[in-house]
């Protein structure tokens, strides 16, 4: 294993995915010279040439509408939006027609693309530009939506998400490109499923459960949560469409609480669905409500120090966990 960034993970998977299928080109805006906003692409236009790393224009609808022609004429897009929030200008075709071909031509047509962009807030960017807007897609059957919290999850994901046949939405928190962790040797071949969350710290008093930088806040406060006493199993959700229910269940017949933790609004949010879901299928193991910790219900302010206000933080986390967690079975 070697340590690498979370960016260098993302570039390894699309190099490998294009050297593996010819099939693969990926397109977006500035991805070519400049490297992308963040310089995934970064090296990729001169291995492989302008046939298949693809300057754009700013436009999100033509490139998804491009990406969809291709995917449906047999090649298998990579595309990088700026940002999730531009996405927007794309959604009709995201919605009505990428998410819905297989369905309406009877399996006969598929849409295997894979649009990556990042999102989220801490980076001064303002309201339009950090925004979690992962459940609005994660509300549509027929999309994938993949949230990976680290290098070793987001290179395997990605290679998976290539070889899917159907659409997924790859969204990368723009706070994560320079994370560092282990990833395997570049001839070492593997991927990580878009259908599994994984047990980051196992624990036997509260489940957490988080996904995308989130993981990064929650893994800290249950160390100082440890410390106290307090065992907090934290689980990386990973996917947001397909939730991996059964291991959630499976860690709440253990921990008998939950406590969420993202980024995001809380209404109508990622985190109200995983709550309905975990009632659903876990009440009878429930020794306590469920604790919701979201962000600010404000749009991101600009501001270095609201924006910090309006973010969730480790002692939102360390909160949230002592409200359900009783005092006797701290003592024990």
């Amino acid at each position: 294993m070697r340590t690498i960034t979370y960016r260098d993970a993302l570039r390894e998977a699309i190099r490998e995915e294009m050297l593996r299928d010819e099939r693969v080109f990926i397109m977006g805006e500035d991805i070519a010279g400049y490297g992308g906003t963040y310089a995934v692409t970064k090296g990729l236009f001169e291995e492989f040439g302008e046939k298949r790393v693809r300057d754009t224009p700013l436009a999100e609808e033509v490139i998804t509408g491009a990406a969809i022609g291709a995917a449906l004429g047999g090649l298998k897009p990579i595309l990088e939006l700026m940002t999730i929030n531009f996405s927007l200008l794309a959604s009709d075709l995201i919605v009505n027609s990428a998410a819905k071909m297989r369905y309406m031509f009877g399996g006969q047509a598929a849409v295997p693309f894979v649009i990556r962009m990042p999102g989220g807030g801490g980076a001064q960017r303002g309201a339009q530009h950090s925004q979690m807007l992962e459940s609005w897609y994660a509300h549509i059957p027929g999309l994938k939506v993949a949230m990976p919290a680290t290098p070793y999850d987001a290179k395997g994901m990605l290679k998976s998400a290539v070889r899917d046949p159907d659409p997924v939405l790859f969204i990368e928190h723009e706070l994560l490109y320079n994370v560092k962790g282990e990833v395997p040797d570049e001839n070492v071949e593997y991927t990580v499923p878009l259908d599994a969350a994984d047990v980051k710290r196992s624990g036997q008093d509260v489940t957490i459960i988080t996904f995308s930088r989130m993981l990064h806040v929650v893994l800290p406060a249950a160390e100082d949560l440890a410390k106290e006493g307090i065992d907090a199993e934290v689980i990386d959700l990973r996917s947001i469409r397909p939730i991996d229910i059964d291991l959630i269940v499976e860690s709440v017949q253990r921990t008998n609480r939950v406590v969420i933790a993202e980024e995001g609004w809380k209404y109508y949010g990622t985190g109200q669905g995983l709550a309905a879901l975990i009632y659903e299928h876990a009440f009878d193991y429930m020794d306590a409500p469920i604790k919701h910790v979201t962000g600010a219900d404000v749009p991101m302010p600009y501001a270095k120090v609201l924006e910090r206000a309006a973010m969730p933080k480790k002692s939102d986390v360390i909160e949230a966990v002592k409200a359900i967690v009783p005092a006797a079975l701290v003592r024990r």
